[in-house]
């Protein structure tokens, strides 16, 4: 090629919202699988649950059980616990009040670190799904299970990021990082995500079963096992629907871009 047919004069355009928004959730969801402890809470623990429960507790919890509730325990692990952190982290170090003054202004910013969340969930979801099929996993959904499971993991990581932001934009990044990990153990041992709801004594069946996680888990295991039939079937949409929008508009009013 010659010199002459070389176009070196400047291009000053300045890239679309849409690209600064898809830019800043791929960054952002690199930067959360390079972290030790993200990659711990994103992978590493939901792939030892699952294979080391397969073959040492599956006369507990068969693998029609134990797929399910270990990938709607990732979910909760990454919109929860990894997004609590890294955005508390985010917030003492003044990375988000510097960000939002940039053209990708505070609503790209909240945007993008929602495509980052739903990259990292989609990268988890695929993995356990083929480490899952591997150890014998047969899924058998009805078509109302189609329909329930993605409008339920939707409303369940709206509710899951939200209350990240509510914890994160209020406290301390300390006192967020270790609430968070007491939070993400009570609820995944507590709160439906691991155990079926009808393993749990009554009130507190009735209670976790209320629970976006509980919605969730049980989302999932019914998509595993084709139990969802008619319209009662349809109560997990419900009830992440419901925490979702509550969770949203108190994050919209409590969320703290600067320490």
């Amino acid at each position: 090629m010659s010199v002459d047919a070389l176009d070196l004069s400047p291009a000053p355009t300045p890239r679309s919202r849409g690209g600064n928004v898809w830019r800043h959730g791929l960054t952002d969801a690199a930067l959360q699988l390079r972290n030790g402890e993200q990659l711990l809470l994103t992978v590493l623990i939901p792939v030892g649950l699952l294979v080391i429960g397969h073959f040492f507790a599956r006369d507990l919890l068969p693998i029609e059980q134990l797929a399910p509730s270990v990938m709607a325990l990732a979910l909760w692990s990454s919109c929860f616990t990894g997004t609590a952190i890294a955005t508390g982290f985010e917030r003492r170090y003044g990375v988000l009040e510097r960000l939002a003054a940039t053209p990708l202004t505070r609503a790209g910013l909240i945007l993008g670190k929602t495509l980052g969340v739903v990259i990292i969930c989609a990268i988890q979801v695929l993995l356990l799904i083929t480490v899952s099929v591997l150890l014998g996993w047969r899924p058998s959904p009805t078509a109302v299970d189609l329909v329930v499971l993605p409008l339920t993991t939707l409303g369940a990581m709206i509710s899951f990021v939200a209350c990240a932001l509510i914890m994160a934009g209020r406290l301390r990044a300390e006192v967020t990082l270790a609430l968070a990990n007491v939070v993400y153990l009570t609820l995944a041992v507590g709160g439906g995500l691991v155990a079926p709801l009808a393993t749990y004594p009554g009130p507190l069946a009735v209670i976790a079963g209320l629970l976006p996680t509980g919605a969730l888990g049980e989302a999932w295991r019914s998509f595993s096992t084709g139990a969802a039939d008619g319209p009662a079937a349809f109560w997990p949409v419900a009830v992440v629907a419901a925490w979702a929008a509550l969770t949203t508009l108190v994050a919209s009013k409590v969320f703290r871009w600067m320490s």
